[in-house]
């Protein structure tokens, strides 16, 4: 009896190596794996734990889960501020999950979503911490500080290196403005450098402000901030224009991008329709607590006759524009109106996706006292390793 059961150990130890799979398919079975399995397979033994955390698994992990939900942040005061994620589409908040990291400064800002990556930094402090989260795999890393006191960031993934970037624009409060400055932090080398804007701004600069509220939108591999200009006019008047300043990711280069004739307007912003820059201008509509929506499309990227004059949409007891979702949906606040909460009497706003194409309005569940930062979430193993990663 025990020598049958030695030859079957046998045959079943060869059966076994001879149907081993080539490494090439394991590692594209397991690309395909959500985020959870893989973190609990890096146990399995050291090759999957090693090829799990390459640059290149990453990226090819990413590539296969790139389906997108959306994270809301809900502004609160440190040391516990928090965020939620949402379903693609319809809005159906989900669990809060709690931000793992605290700032010198009163407030955290949320900075945008790329790849599965959150960044955050201080809101109103010279201090510019800045954070790196991946709340998937629960690890965080705070970015090495910045030349400039004062900075509005962005983060973007290079595609052609592979690699995380924050990019800088200092904002300057003396009189007179001094130049624009900026700064990009690279993930791979974990380091901040200085990049020149390689454009001539206004002469005689005695204002220059960022116009644009939102997360500046990333169009065809650039990033892109507005800017209004007030010079002296050399003597001829005051004059005040727009800058649409735009940087390219991948080779670092600054650029300007014009903008369409238009008319006056109280303000405006920047984003991206379906994968497009638009432009949006607000005006006061005809009824009372009606606001006019402009929408202007670039069709090709970087050529001024291109822009289109797409939709104007009138919305009634508009409060704030917070974006357009993957499908071209409008993404609006509205109100406030007055809600009682526990016999108390409470400013609550409400918000709306307006389809733009069919003007079909629907109003979703989320609610709250102050104005949501909304941006693209996905799956993805970014800061699985490195250095200063923190876990949690």
């Amino acid at each position: 009896m025990s020598q049958r059961k030695e030859e079957r150990g046998a045959i079943l130890q060869r059966k076994t190596k001879r149907d081993d799979l080539p490494d090439e398919i394991v590692l594209e079975i397991l690309a395909k794996l959500p985020v959870k399995s893989l973190l609990r397979f890096r146990c399995f033994c050291k090759p999957w734990y090693s090829s799990i955390a390459k640059p290149s698994f990453i990226s090819t992990h990413h590539l296969n889960h790139s389906h997108h939900g959306y994270v809301i942040h809900i502004p609160r005061n440190i040391p516990a501020p928090s965020s939620s994620l949402a379903c693609d589409g319809a809005f159906e908040t989900i669990p809060e999950f709690r931000v793992p990291f605290t700032f010198q400064s009163e407030f955290s800002h949320f900075v945008g979503s790329c790849n599965g990556m959150l960044c955050f930094t201080s809101y109103g402090s010279k201090f510019n911490d800045v954070y790196l989260w991946n709340p998937n795999i629960r690890k965080f890393k705070r970015l090495p500080n910045n030349q400039f006191p004062f900075m509005t960031f962005e983060i973007r993934f290079d595609s052609q290196n592979n690699d995380f970037k924050v990019v800088g624009i200092s904002q300057a409060f003396a009189n007179p403005k001094p130049p624009l400055e900026a700064e990009v932090f690279s993930l791979s080398s974990d380091s901040w450098k200085r990049v020149e804007l390689g454009i001539s701004l206004r002469p005689n600069l005695l204002y220059c402000n960022f116009i644009n509220y939102l997360p500046s939108p990333f169009v065809s591999g650039h990033l892109l901030w507005m800017f209004k200009f007030l010079d002296d006019g050399g003597g001829q008047g005051r004059r005040c224009a727009d800058l649409l300043l735009s940087f390219d990711v991948n080779s670092e280069k600054f650029n300007e991008v014009p903008l369409p004739n238009k008319g006056n307007c109280f303000t405006k912003c920047v984003t991206s329709f379906k994968g497009e820059l638009a432009l949006i201008e607000f005006r006061s509509g005809v009824q009372p607590h009606s606001t006019l929506c402009s929408i202007w499309v670039m069709r090709e990227y970087g050529v001024i006759d291109s822009w289109n004059k797409l939709r104007v949409l009138s919305i009634e007891n508009l409060h704030d524009f917070v974006g357009f979702t993957k499908y071209g949906l409008h993404l609006v606040q509205k109100g406030p109106w007055l809600v009682s909460t526990n016999s108390k009497l409470k400013r609550k706003h409400k918000y709306a996706l307006i389809d733009p194409e069919t003007l079909h309005k629907k109003e979703i569940s989320t609610q709250a006292d102050h104005r949501l930062d909304v941006a693209t979430y996905m799956e993805n193993l970014a800061l699985l390793d490195g250095r200063n990663v923190v876990s949690y």
